[in-house]
């Protein structure tokens, strides 16, 4: 770690009990996140990657009318503040993914796809399943993922080149990577789950698979994680989530 880099002093965060509903939820706001807030933002920018937003998920500005799409809660919102600002919005409790792509102005009939694990659009007249109480613990684990990769982004010395934090719409992680030795780089991530562990966990991904021996950090098949349970048993989760990963990054570099 560079010395002019401190690490920040950690935010608190308190990771909620996960709703029954919160894997039917995620997977939800996942399609909408790929094929409503990603789409609109790729058709006007070229550019797909999303952010945590309060209470939720949401695009950076973008276009000529500096759009914003995000989801807060249960909530739809499209924000414009070009020559006139306006913001309409839609609850997607009692909405479609067709009613969404109307409010936001994306044709769903268009192909899209941001990687092979893009979600499918499915039915776009199917009512969307998304659970309140599940939305808003999706959004506080991508606030408390956010926390985490901001105190390691923040202590990364310039030298390893780290990248912008995104949240991707393909695997709907919050995610970036830096250069650790010999021209290798790591993924550092936040993932609220999915095939290969149903709860959200942090990870450190290292792209070329290698991982040095003699340390049972490495528990995953690409890397390590540290599971939503873990981090929850611990009274201070942001620092526990910040300590796993720079140990990642310390095993890479030494």
């Amino acid at each position: 770690m560079n010395a002019l880099h401190p690490t920040p002093a950690p935010t608190q965060i308190r990771l909620p009990t996960l709703p029954a509903a919160f894997p039917t939820t995620r997977d939800t706001i996942h399609r909408v996140a790929a094929h409503i807030l990603g789409r609109r933002r790729y058709a006007l920018s070229g550019k797909f990657g999303l952010r945590a937003t309060p209470g939720g998920i949401g695009t950076p500005a973008f276009g000529p009318d500096h759009e914003v799409v995000r989801i807060t809660a249960t909530m739809l919102v499209c924000e414009r503040t070009g020559a006139t600002a306006r913001t309409t919005s839609l609850d997607l409790r009692t909405a479609t993914l067709l009613h969404a792509a109307t409010l936001v102005g994306v044709d769903l009939s268009q192909g899209f796809e941001v990687g092979q694990d893009t979600p499918s659009s499915g039915d776009p007249n199917t009512p969307l399943e998304i659970d309140a109480a599940a939305a808003l613990a999706l959004a506080e684990w991508f606030r408390y993922g956010w926390a985490v990769l901001d105190a390691v982004l923040a202590a990364a010395s310039p030298h390893t080149q780290p990248t912008v934090i995104q949240l991707w719409p393909e695997h709907f992680d919050a995610a970036f990577d830096l250069a650790v030795t010999g021209g290798r780089r790591t993924n550092l991530g936040a993932s609220p789950g999915d095939s290969y562990c149903p709860q959200p966990y942090l990870y450190v991904g290292p792209w070329d698979g290698k991982r040095p021996s003699g340390s049972n950090y490495w528990n995953a098949p690409f890397g390590a994680v540290l599971s939503y349970d873990e981090l929850r048993a611990s009274e201070h989760a942001v620092a526990a989530g910040v300590a796993f990963l720079q140990r990642g990054i310390d095993l890479l570099t030494s």
